[in-house]
């Protein structure tokens, strides 16, 4: 296998009503504007957001996930919807390719989204753009959704987007409150 680095992998991704954009410097203010304004949506499932970051916490962030983007160790991409004219509109969350291993083209879709953009199908549009991406264009061999099992409406993505449920990993992680849970392992493989 040839280095990951070498690996064209684009950095926007379009779908019918939902824009996906790799990182990019400049972007912390707006990131943790949205972060903050989803904290009681996220903080039951995300470790990551238990406080209001600040725009210089969530701009650092934001320019290591670009740099982990360039060197193809985990590809996250913020969810936008669509305009009229196909440009970028309103930022809504993020998603991304996660926990890779270029071995065996192994890799985990995980997601979020602004509390007023849930049920809309951004989320559902973003993991069918990365699932294509992943299998069509860095031939993966096996993609995941794993999430808490109480989780109920990231289990439903899953499942809506194709994904089968091979099993549940008992006590398998802490919660963000430290106690043991279970998590909900789905996966989509290579035909």
């Amino acid at each position: 296998m040839s280095d990951p680095v070498l690996i064209d992998i684009p950095e926007r991704l379009d779908g019918q009503r939902t824009v996906l954009q790799a990182p990019r410097a400049g972007l912390g203010a707006e990131m943790a504007v949205v972060i903050t304004q989803s904290l009681s949506h996220l903080r039951p499932w995300m470790p990551w957001a238990q406080e209001a970051p600040t725009a210089e916490s969530s701009e650092l962030v934001v320019r290591r996930m670009q740099a982990d983007f360039i060197v193809r160790r985990d590809l996250c991409f913020q969810i936008y919807a669509r305009r009229p004219d196909g440009t970028p509109g309103r930022l809504l969350g993020g998603t991304g390719l996660h926990r890779i291993d270029w071995a065996l083209r192994k890799f985990e879709i995980g997601y979020w989204i602004r509390p007023e953009a849930a049920g809309q199908g951004h989320v559902s549009e973003a993991v069918q753009l990365l699932t294509a991406l992943a299998f069509d264009t860095l031939t993966a061999r096996r993609v995941e959704i794993r999430c808490d099992t109480r989780n109920l409406k990231s289990r439903a993505v899953a499942e809506r987007c194709g994904f089968e449920l091979e099993g549940v990993l008992r006590r398998d992680a802490l919660g963000v409150d430290g106690a043991p849970r279970d998590t909900a392992v789905y996966a989509r493989i290579a035909a």
